[in-house]
């Protein structure tokens, strides 16, 4: 954090959440650790995952419209000549935002970040996260603690882990909605979070939550947990239920969920979920991570033989009283206006009238709407933030959410406030009209950032919106309301597959030369929760890409049937149809003296695969025990640090708990359910590696175990200066001891 105030730490630890803090404390540990090289790279990649910190593509200090990183973010080295390490170059801090929802505090908290570590930019995800590009590692953990103090975590926002959980942003105001499914999706989030049960994924686990069947605002088909709220009539009385779906998921090849239970209570939703995750990190794939996600794991069981192991494994779980107590507290929470409803008045000019009709939408409380802040490619700059912050407090009682096609909604607006409230998004550009319509085109980050990028999907979403907002207006209604999704390449972040039209980037050779191309999508069904997936026609050049929109919309105004959809037409019309009615975009010009149909969207270089790098959606798969070695290390770090500081009692109790973490590593390699609890991890060690000498290094023999028996022995004594000392160093042979077992035996229980 840069601040002349010294005491800006003690400050923001009074406002944190003590989890919270203490998460923070944990990684920044860890990045020292790896500084010194006493960290696994492979390890510290997914530790660092599961904090949102990501790597990102870094073209020699270029993005693709050419600006230099070092001018958008504050500058700490010459990154111009090219990043060597994890250390010099910058990278992607994804910031967790369950349900979407965020007050004033925590957008103004968002602004500051990306103007002080970022680019003056927040991106707003299709799962409803924040991300920040352009960070250094370094300074997360400054950034995560100003987060922490308005209760915000990145815990978990990445790695093999469960992932945001998205939720409808009109949940509690959608007139169509079976009720408000907010309270259980953040009973939910709240639940998993750091859950013992879900930290042995072999790759990432997504839920979501919608209060309809009907709509597509969390896209529960798609998601490996989905979850909608439904109603039925027992004995009269109308009882609240889920309607549970598993494994569904884009990607390469996408999958549609599979109904588990068309209605269970609300209080089996949080036992329910985690008997799917123990199930999921028991069966589910460790070492081929193309097969590693849970609809694999669906695939090759079926859903019957999957279910019978859920409500198996169900029966077996220890009562929670978290189960109710979370859902309970959050079902106090009442979101209430902050102005009396009263009806829209003025008419405003044609602009207003315009963005009436396309961003209000009616909420179920009379006299009450949302009104939806489109974000040009997901994009606010911290000026914007900050307005919102304050428009939210003075329209909304700070209500506001992010969306999956990435956009703000503010909830709960007075009708009679909407003039007042067009003009101050319009003031600071935020005024835009077309939300959920051909203009307001999703992607994902592409070849700006992400190190999988083929084709720049934001470059290609910008031009795109810039021609259809020229002639909005002149479109028939029908091909208005149509969606555009995009994707740097096949893996569907900017899910091009729920999508009428639908971009994948892809890369082709034409006259000697690497041409960007797209894959065109056609067909997808946005709603019903994205009910449908589109099909693959053919790939063009990214520069053609914009034809083949104006010929797609044209030959469906007209040749569609009476009420027909988009989708229904392209399934009418066929694929063959369709390929040969854009098949001459596909070829080069015959004039190609001009270059530029040889370079992407917004790159005026020439056009290049040399700067894609290994993804890091979801990090390595690492061994449970090295995971929880390192976790040893890291506390016995953290012993050595509070010793130095005169912390005796405090550096005392941590190098015990070092100890019985790397105790309670070698036990979970042949007892899985060991608990925390000291004595039975110290007894479970005692028969399962003392006693029978397995544990025994061949020159000291059980020397080092001895070491943890004393530990154990004299817990909860106080600590001297010296004898701290003395457990710190025993401590360490302890660990190290632990290691050469681990390698000697080549324990290996897989994460």
């Amino acid at each position: 954090m840069k601040t002349s105030n010294p005491l800006w730490r003690e400050q923001l630890i009074r406002k944190m959440p003590e989890t919270l803090a203490r998460e923070v404390d944990i990684f920044e540990a860890e990045i020292s650790l790896k500084k010194m090289g006493k960290l696994d790279d492979r390890l510290f990649a997914e530790t660092r995952l599961r904090r949102g910190v990501y790597g990102q593509r870094y073209d020699n200090g270029e993005r693709h419209d050419g600006k230099k990183a070092q001018q958008m973010a504050y500058p700490r080295r010459d990154l111009t000549k090219g990043p060597n390490t994890l250390w010099d170059a910058p990278g992607m801090q994804r910031i967790k935002i369950p349900g979407g929802g965020l007050n004033a505090a925590q957008l103004e908290t968002l602004a500051d970040l990306a103007e002080e570590y970022s680019d003056g930019i927040a991106h707003v995800t299709t799962r409803q996260d924040i991300q920040l590009h352009y960070i250094h590692i370094e300074d997360t953990p400054a950034l995560m603690r100003r987060l922490a103090a308005v209760g915000i975590t990145t815990r978990e926002a990445c790695g093999n882990s469960v992932r945001n959980v998205t939720t409808c942003p009109y949940a509690g105001v959608c007139q169509d909605e079976a009720f408000d499914v907010t309270p259980y999706s953040k009973a939910l989030a709240r639940f998993l979070l750091g859950h013992p049960d879900v930290q042995e994924f072999g790759r990432k686990f997504k839920p979501a939550f919608s209060g309809c069947n009907q709509h597509a605002c969390a896209l529960a088909n798609m998601h490996d947990l989905g979850l909608v709220g439904v109603t039925r009539t027992e004995n009269g009385e109308e009882k609240r239920g889920f309607a549970m779906y598993v494994g569904g998921g884009l990607g390469a090849v996408p999958y549609q969920a599979k109904l588990f239970d068309p209605f269970f209570p609300p209080e089996e939703l949080l036992p329910l979920a985690q008997a799917i995750a123990r199930v999921y990190a028991q069966l589910g794939e460790k070492k081929n991570r193309n097969r590693a996600r849970i609809k694999f794991l669906i695939q090759d069981l079926g859903i019957e033989k999957f279910r019978e192991l859920v409500l198996e494994e169900r029966k077996t779980l220890e009562p929670d009283p978290r189960w109710t107590e979370y859902i309970q507290e959050a079902l106090q929470v009442e979101e209430k206006p902050l102005k009396a409803a009263e009806k829209l008045q003025a008419t405003g000019s044609d602009a207003f009238q315009r963005w009436l009709k396309t961003n209000i939408r009616p909420q179920r409380q009379e006299g009450y709407v949302v009104a939806t802040v489109t974000l040009p490619i997901g994009d606010a700059t911290s000026h914007q933030l900050r307005a919102l912050a304050d428009i939210a407090r003075c329209f909304a009682n700070e209500s506001i959410r992010t969306t999956v096609e990435q956009n703000f909604v503010i909830r709960w607006v007075s009708e009679s406030d909407l003039p007042e409230l067009y003009a101050a998004l319009e003031a600071v550009g935020l005024g835009a009209p077309g939300a959920g319509g051909i203009v307001d085109i999703v992607s994902c980050p592409g070849t700006d950032t992400c190190k999988l990028g083929i084709s720049s999907s934001r470059g290609l979403a910008a031009e795109l919106r810039r021609r259809l907002a020229e002639r909005s207006f002149q479109l028939d209604e029908a091909v208005q309301n149509l969606h555009i999704k995009i994707s740097g390449c096949f893996n569907s972040c900017g899910q091009h597959h729920v999508a009428d039209l639908g971009f994948y980037g892809v890369s082709r050779k034409m006259s000697g030369y690497a041409v960007p191309h797209f894959q065109v999508v056609l067909g997808g069904e946005w709603e019903n929760n994205g009910g449908t997936y589109g099909v693959p026609v053919v790939a063009v050049p990214s520069k053609n890409i914009p034809e083949v929109v104006t010929r797609l919309t044209d030959s469906y105004v007209a040749g569609r049937r009476s009420g027909e959809t988009f989708q229904q037409f392209v399934k009418r019309t066929g694929k063959v149809a369709l390929k040969k009615l854009l098949e001459d975009l596909t070829r080069p010009p015959v004039d190609q003296r001009d270059r530029s149909f040889f370079r992407d969207w917004g790159d005026p270089r020439e056009y290049t695969l040399g700067d894609m790098g290994v993804g890091e959606c979801a990090g390595e798969v690492v061994s449970t025990i090295d995971f929880d070695l390192a976790a040893a290390e890291r506390q016995l770090f953290e012993a050595q640090v509070a010793f130095e500081n005169g912390e005796v009692e405090q550096a005392g109790k941590t190098a015990y708990q070092s100890m019985l973490r790397a105790a309670q590593a070698l036990v979970r390699t042949e007892f899985p359910r060991v608990t925390n609890e000291p004595d039975q991890i110290v007894g479970e060690f005692r028969t399962r590696f003392y006693d029978t000498k397995n544990f025994f290094d061949p020159f000291v023999g059980g020397k080092f175990a001895q070491y943890l028996f004393a530990a154990h022995e004299k817990a909860g004594a106080p600590y001297t200066a010296d004898s701290v000392r003395y457990l710190i160093g025993e401590a360490h042979l302890f660990i190290e001891a632990s290691h050469n077992y681990s390698n000697r035996a080549g324990a290996s229980v897989l994460v």
